[in-house]
């Protein structure tokens, strides 16, 4: 069975991504989701505004001569402020698995994604996921104003480095397909589809905001399953599905709207690393029995642009399903 992929450009042995998550920042796990099945692993995200707050902690202890202050922190921790842990997680990852290994950043200013974009390629990544994570939740910036954003932080990173650049996106554009398109023509060497933006919940007896993230559940695939299906031989970048994946059946699903590859942590955070080998022994058995060879063999099968339902994607179908559930109701 041939489970190779192709993603920004990388050769992988297996569509399956481990996307970024805690469990990456242990070496052994990354060993481990190497030796379960996974093509790539994505390494958890670096935020720029956590670097930067790390060093201004230090410096401040530093110049007010608080040594009892600084006495409290580890030894030698004030020579790996700033990214070097990070980078140096890069180094061994990448020592330690022949499997691509994908950092991931979260800037806040130009000079910040530059710098560090520059870093992580010296580090040895094979390639760098630009984690623009924006809610204009100031509700002064337009639309325009923020599709410009993403345009011009992938710009100039692409101008900065070599390595094949990601761009991992919300879904919440006023066009998703064409600032997606926008951004395959800017340069993207391909997009992660989609990104899961924090959202607070209340909690009523404290009156108090939750932070709390949710792991994703398989009703979230409609989505991102609704618009690989439509960018599908689009792009010239590749495509990576993220969000709902609980089965090997979601990763089907996904490979048949044209996704390259299939990214999972929500599944991975429930049942451990271990649960990528029932994730791609799943995918061997559903090709084996529709007598694939290949996972290019089902790829892009059901995307728009191979159907002749293409009204199963638009708003024709709307109707149709609301007729439908009419009916089963009565």
């Amino acid at each position: 069975m041939d489970l190779s992929t192709r993603y920004l450009g990388l050769t992988l042995t297996c569509p399956l991504v481990a996307s970024a998550s805690p469990l990456a920042l242990d070496v052994g796990n990354i060993r481990k989701m190497e030796d379960f099945g996974a093509g790539a692993v994505v390494l958890p995200s670096i935020f720029q505004e956590d670097i930067e707050n790390e060093i201004d902690e230090m410096e401040r202890l530093g110049n007010e001569g608080n040594s009892e202050a600084l006495s409290y922190f580890p030894a030698g921790l004030t020579e790996n402020v700033g990214p070097q842990n990070y980078l140096d997680l890069i180094r061994r990852a990448r020592a330690a698995v022949d499997i691509p290994v994908i950092a991931s950043l979260n800037g806040t200013t130009p000079a910040g994604w530059i710098d560090y974009a520059r870093q992580i390629e010296q580090a040895g990544a094979h390639a760098l996921e630009l984690n623009v994570y924006y809610l204009p939740t100031d509700l002064v910036s337009s639309g325009a104003e923020v599709e410009s954003r993403y345009v011009e932080i992938l710009t100039e990173v692409k101008k900065a480095v070599s390595l094949p650049v990601a761009m991992k996106l919300s879904p919440y554009f006023s066009s998703p397909g064409h600032m997606i398109q926008t951004l395959d023509t800017a340069g993207a060497d391909g997009v992660v589809l989609f990104n899961r933006f924090y959202q607070p919940d209340i909690d009523l007896e404290e009156l108090t905001l939750l932070r709390d993230l949710k792991l994703s559940t398989r009703g979230e695939i409609r989505l991102p399953l609704l618009w690989i299906a439509a960018l599908s031989g689009k792009l010239k970048g590749s495509i990576a599905a993220s969000s709902g994946v609980q089965t090997a059946a979601e990763v089907i699903k996904y490979l048949f709207v044209g996704a390259d590859v299939v990214m999972t942590t929500s599944a991975l955070m429930r049942h451990g690393v271990e649960y990528l080998k029932v994730l791609k022994d799943g995918l061997v058995a559903d090709l084996t029995a529709r007598e694939a060879g290949s996972v290019a063999e089902i790829r892009g099968g059901l995307s728009r642009s191979a159907v002749s339902d293409i009204a199963a994607y638009d708003r024709v179908n709307y109707i149709r399903i609301l007729r439908g559930g009419l009916h089963a109701a009565q």
